[in-house]
């Protein structure tokens, strides 16, 4: 025993000559500088470091953290004090909110015979497989499943499991003193499987997530943590939690987990719903998120805006902000995080009515107006084509700058969209161009498409209410403005199949490919081998050789392969029956495709 001691006490000595904190990195005008921050009798310390002396410091901070992790396993060894007579046991007030035994239950039942999402697995790996002292992280956008796998895996667990386990939910106003009283109680308790939901209430968690994994990780509790304010947890990760926890994200919901859990099929029912696990249907929530703009507008300000703005307020003491400082001290950052996620899609809207509506298919939107079974009309070949493409620009354009109340330069649009990428919001897909060219695109793909979709839909209806559009009759703007939206379904569907099938194949490069005419709507490559798969995505159920025509163009075919190596398959994907037609294009149904990822 006093060699342990003795252990203890070289221990504490070393740990208490390395520095404290960590190292925080922060980009000026294009440069990373790097930061030593600690906190100092309750009051935030920074210290700016050149490159060679952060390299040094963090490996002592680093080794710190070593020394600190074995004087925990050193002092657990020490032998328990026992008391010196049977003093009657204290009655403890929990701090938070805490269930645990019949409350737990009563909690969890509801959702027991729920569908899972396909992240149940690692949740579940993690409670009862070795963690090495990890906390284990549920980081996604509200309405995404997150407090629903948590109960699903108490359901799940045996008697002599569950009668270890506790459930806390963290409220605004609750903080980390509170709950390290409770979990201190627990784990003299013999609590082993700790759930804490909306951890990131607690408004000194991203200072001082540390204390989950350091102490109550480590010596063999699991811990598991979710949260509203998903961004707080990425910058813990980087910060307190660093190499300490495994994180799983929720925000992204394939199409084919929104089949099987949702039970609702079809695309079409996944481009206006998509997102959320929400949707009535025979599972989960009764109500779509994304069901009207008001619904939208809703979900973007609380899941979206105020998720970086309460993250940014407590993360570094505010230090974060970086040019979203001002708009946050006027209180206008939640408002212009709303305008960057609504400009986003009124560009989308704009980018396809050119592309695609105006540009190429007002003539074949025209034609099939006329051909239309149950109604047809001839209302797109009355309208001046040109004179009908001005007032729809214009119209949006009016929408967009009418609404805009604080004024967003291009670097705060630029952080921003840094934000929202750090919430699988958003995802850049690029554009390559052939013949080679230095000119770089990239296309914005939301994760979510029922709130993209709810957006276009809005700005839709709304232009053609516009003064321009008043000679137009009811009746006709009615079939305008489902003309579009099919244009709007047809590009969002390209958008899915191009961001799950980058998801699904990590290992691949997956763009746009550009020509002088024409394009391609998606290339796989692969990274190791020079081959490439080609692909034209449709949003049609019939299939038609107009619509594989760049597919059979040899000039395409010939420029591609010198670029990207052989072509292994040309592909459309589209909403019919798959076959395989007889000069070797393949049609796949786009479900059966997303399904199969």
């Amino acid at each position: 025993m006093n060699k342990n001691k003795d252990q203890i006490e070289a221990l504490e000595a070393e740990i208490a000559a390395l520095p404290i904190g960590y190292i925080s990195r922060k980009t000026i005008n294009g440069k990373v500088k790097q930061y030593h921050q600690w906190t100092e009798n309750g009051k935030k310390k920074s210290k700016y470091l050149d490159d060679q002396t952060a390299a040094q410091m963090q490996t002592l901070i680093e080794k710190r953290r070593e020394l600190q992790q074995q004087l925990r396993t050193a002092r657990a060894l020490l032998p328990k004090d026992k008391p010196a007579g049977k003093a009657p046991k204290a009655v403890y007030e929990f701090k938070t909110k805490v269930s645990i035994s019949s409350s737990l239950q009563r909690f969890v039942k509801p959702v027991s015979d729920l569908r899972r999402r396909d992240g149940y697995g690692e949740l579940e790996n993690y409670l009862y497989r070795d963690s090495d002292g990890k906390v284990f992280i549920l980081c996604g956008l509200r309405r995404t499943g997150k407090t629903t796998l948590i109960r699903q895996a108490i359901a799940a667990m045996e008697p002599a499991v569950f009668e270890r386990t506790a459930f806390i939910q963290i409220t605004p106003g609750d903080d980390l003193g509170d709950i390290n009283s409770d979990l201190k109680w627990l784990e003299a308790n013999d609590y082993k499987y700790v759930f804490l939901d909306e951890v990131t209430f607690a408004k000194d968690f991203i200072e001082g997530a540390a204390l989950f994994s350091d102490i109550y990780a480590a010596s063999g509790m699991k811990v598991v943590l979710s949260g509203t304010d998903s961004l707080g947890f990425l910058f813990s990760e980087s910060e307190e939690l660093y190499d300490r926890c495994i994180m799983l994200h929720t925000t992204l919901i394939p199409y084919r987990e929104y089949e099987r859990v949702l039970g609702i099929k079809g695309i079409d029912n996944y481009i206006r719903y998509g997102g959320t696990m929400s949707l009535g249907g025979k599972h989960y929530n009764e109500t779509s998120t994304f069901v009207s703009k008001r619904s939208t507008d809703e979900y973007v300000e609380s899941a979206i805006a105020r998720n970086i703005q309460h993250s940014l307020e407590f993360y570094q003491y505010g230090g974060h902000f970086r040019h979203l400082l001002d708009m946050y001290d006027k209180g206008e950052l939640t408002s212009a995080i709303n305008r960057v996620v609504e400009d986003i899609n009124h560009r989308f809207t704009i980018e396809v009515l050119t592309r695609d509506f105006v540009s190429n298919d007002l003539g074949i939107s025209a034609k099939n107006l006329r051909k239309d079974r149950t109604r047809p009309t001839k209302v797109l070949d009355q309208i001046d084509k040109e004179a009908f493409t001005e007032g729809l620009r214009k119209a949006l354009d009016i929408i967009n700058k009418s609404e805009q109340t604080v004024a967003i330069t291009d670097a705060h649009r630029t952080e921003i969209k840094e934000y929202l990428d750090l919430l699988d919001l958003t995802v850049d897909i690029p554009t390559e161009f052939l013949p080679v060219s230095n000119k770089t695109m990239t296309r914005t793909v939301v994760s979510q498409p029922g709130l993209r979709y709810a957006q276009a839909e809005a700005f839709i209806r709304q232009l053609l209410l516009d003064a321009q559009f008043q000679n137009i009759s009811a009746v006709d703007r009615g079939w305008i403005a489902e003309r579009i939206l099919e244009e709007i379904r047809g590009r969002m569907m390209e958008d899915i199949v191009l961001l799950e099938t980058r998801m699904a194949r990590p290992d691949k490069h997956v763009f746009r490919l550009q020509f002088i005419i024409g394009e391609f709507d998606m290339v796989v490559t692969d990274l190791n081998v020079p081959e490439c798969e080609i692909y034209e995505i449709k949003h049609s159920t019939e299939a038609v050789p107009a619509q594989y025509r760049f597919l059979d163009d040899p000039e395409k075919l010939k420029a591609t392969e010198f670029r990207y190596g052989p072509i292994k398959r040309r592909i459309v994907i589209y909403r019919g029956a798959s076959m395989t037609m007889e000069n070797g294009i393949e049609y796949l149904n786009v479900e059966d495709y997303l399904r199969n990822m």
